[in-house]
């Protein structure tokens, strides 16, 4: 049931937000992205700010530098609840497919116009 794994180093790990786009709370542990910055972005989608409460999310840039590092949580969810979590994300995301510093590959929402390339991986 639960297929596909996804890492979070933002608002998806806020219980309000797990339980407005997957309809419960997700069992998640402590991970990290290699290779990645995080930085904010402004978010203008009205259903996304009453969501999670704010008009700006973390996003991160790809730098390839393996002294960068995100820290997050990494869930365990099915396909369906993946396509909801697309749905929450707006266009300045991304996902990708990548591998975590604990070796689990997941899928991350990146800022689409510094996404690694796709040899890490990309979403159709």
């Amino acid at each position: 049931m639960y297929s596909e794994w996804l890492f979070s180093y933002g608002t998806l790990q806020l219980p309000s937000v797990q339980i407005a786009t997957f309809g419960r709370l997700l069992d998640g542990a402590a991970d990290a992205l290699p290779g990645f910055e995080q930085t904010m972005v402004q978010i203008e989608d009205a259903e996304v700010v009453a969501t999670s409460g704010q008009t700006h999310h973390p996003i991160l840039r790809f730098s390839g530098d393996p002294a960068n590092r995100v820290v997050g949580q990494v869930f365990r969810i099915s396909s369906d609840e993946l396509a909801q979590a697309d749905r929450y994300e707006v266009a300045a995301y991304r996902r990708v497919s990548v591998m975590l510093a604990s070796g689990q590959q997941a899928w991350v929402y990146v800022d689409a116009r510094y996404a690694p390339p796709q040899s890490l991986g990309e979403a159709s």
